[in-house]
């Protein structure tokens, strides 16, 4: 556990002392708020709006975008932060670990909870936009949305450990990564409905672990119950897996089976790599 906590404060402490980082890391989310929320939105709410006599008027596309934007910040976070691995290696600093008496194991597993808490700790400073965003969520839900967040950030930071085994320079780690993250983002229901796939497309929509973290995130940051169905079904809020609707406990499962398996998968990656 020692070992654990000591990588784990290590890439908390690298991250609050990279300024650069920090502030860099909200360009791309505002910039995807800007664009799809205030490019966009007008464009939704009048579509929901028309021909609608079921509330439908008092659609906010911001509010059903903000959680996607924290899910892709968490998504890029997370994976990104494996990056260390390989820069680690290169400047000799995995070495010296690596002759410590810790295990490889304990390793990938203080890098994971690292990933994990830098993740989320940028998830959470993006709710300080909200009130400039003019959005109303309840203080509650965002308390109960953050321990979703570290299993979230948990589970995708076990995708880019695996990735940083394998791989020996930053360049290919960030070739390969920014292929897999964009079809992650945009096939999750982040930015906008994806009920409305081709079947082959769906059947990626569904096995992407990002579309029920999003999932999962609206149904806790927004009311989704008190929406009327016709903005449920139109944005894609009611997952369907073999036509039966999937629960937030389910997501919340699935999610946790994924962190498990891929986090396992990393660490015996790891292990090889640096045996």
């Amino acid at each position: 556990m020692e070992g654990i906590l000591a990588i784990w404060q290590r890439d908390l402490t690298k991250f609050f002392r990279d300024r650069a980082r920090l502030l860099g890391s909200f360009s791309m989310p505002i910039l995807f708020l800007l664009i799809f929320g205030g490019g966009l939105s007008g464009t939704m709410e009048s579509m929901m709006a028309g021909g609608m006599a079921d509330g439908s008027e008092g659609f906010n596309y911001v509010e059903f975008v903000f959680p996607g934007i924290v899910s892709m910040t968490l998504l890029m976070t997370a994976i990104f932060s494996a990056m260390s691995v390989i820069e680690d290696k290169n400047y000799g600093y995995m070495k010296e670990i690596l002759v410590s008496p810790i295990s490889r194991v304990s390793i990938a597993i203080g890098k994971m909870l690292g990933a994990a808490s830098v993740s989320t700790i940028q998830g959470i400073i993006l709710f300080l936009l909200i009130p400039f965003l003019g959005l109303s969520y309840d203080i509650w839900s965002l308390i109960k949305v953050i321990p979703f967040m570290f299993l979230l950030g948990a589970a995708l930071s076990g995708v880019g450990l695996l990735f940083a085994s394998m791989i020996k320079s930053t360049q290919g780690f960030q070739l390969i990564v920014q292929i897999l993250v964009m079809p992650m983002i945009f096939l999750s229901g982040a930015l906008f409905p994806i009920n409305n796939m081709p079947s082959w497309l769906d059947v990626i929509v569904k096995l992407n672990p990002v579309t029920y973290g999003v999932d999962v995130m609206k149904k806790i940051m927004i009311d989704v119950d008190s929406l009327p169905e016709t903005i449920r079904q139109t944005m894609g809020l009611d997952i369907t897996v073999f036509g039966r609707s999937v629960t937030v406990f389910e997501e919340i499962l699935f999610i946790l089976a994924f962190a498990v398996v891929f986090v396992a998968i990393a660490t015996v990656s790891f292990k090889r790599a640096h045996a």
